[in-house]
């Protein structure tokens, strides 16, 4: 094997077929899922828990976080909201529409996450406007993350059917499932077809 069939393996741009994409979207899911606006959840199990100075570690991580994430959203949301329309419409035509394999997985990835990040503003909203702190905090995070967690899943779900169609249609554009010999007969079949036109 040459160091270009290497690279190219370790490179495919047929993504649903790369062991790296899947690996990237479990990462990516499982890291969604644990930092919660920010805030990774075992500092708010551990708030539930101890209360006292974990809980205060935990109300002060979350503000700010919160005000970090609503300040980037007030002074360039829309730069941000447009320019993420825009990509995500570029990816779903390059994806669905010209067949591009790579722009296809990166849709599935980006699509479900665009819609993570809308329902984090809304909690970090929900959450400054009021005040929430103690177990209304903890309440309005852990929504959060299992609401994410629900989006994962079904994302997951839904990327891995497309996944295996799209390997399936590739191996029968391939003539992979086609019977033994049927590439012979059907040439054959074409050239008596052929010499009968002529004739």
């Amino acid at each position: 094997m040459t160091w270009y069939q290497t690279l190219n393996e370790v490179l495919d741009l047929r993504s649903f077929s790369n062991l790296w994409f899947w690996i990237a979207l479990a990462v990516m899911w499982s890291g969604a899922s644990h930092w919660v606006l920010g805030v990774p959840y075992d500092m708010v199990v551990r708030a539930a828990r101890k209360g006292g100075e974990a809980q205060a570690d935990l109300e002060d991580m979350a503000r700010i976080n919160i005000n970090r994430l609503l300040y980037i959203t007030e002074v360039s949301g829309l730069w941000l909201l447009g320019f993420a329309c825009f990509l995500l419409t570029s990816l779903l035509l390059l994806g669905f529409v010209y067949n591009l394999q790579i722009a296809q997985a990166l849709f599935c990835l980006g699509f479900p996450m665009s819609i993570v990040w809308l329902l984090r503003i809304r909690s970090a909203h929900r959450i400054r406007t009021e005040q929430a702190s103690g177990s209304l905090l903890r309440k309005y995070l852990t929504r959060q993350r299992i609401w994410t967690q629900v989006i994962g899943m079904i994302s997951i779900f839904v990327t891995s059917m497309w996944g295996i169609y799209s390997s399936l249609a590739d191996r029968f554009d391939q003539d992979h499932f086609k019977p033994l010999g049927y590439n012979i007969f059907h040439d054959e079949e074409q050239t008596v077809h052929h010499r009968g036109g002529r004739a």
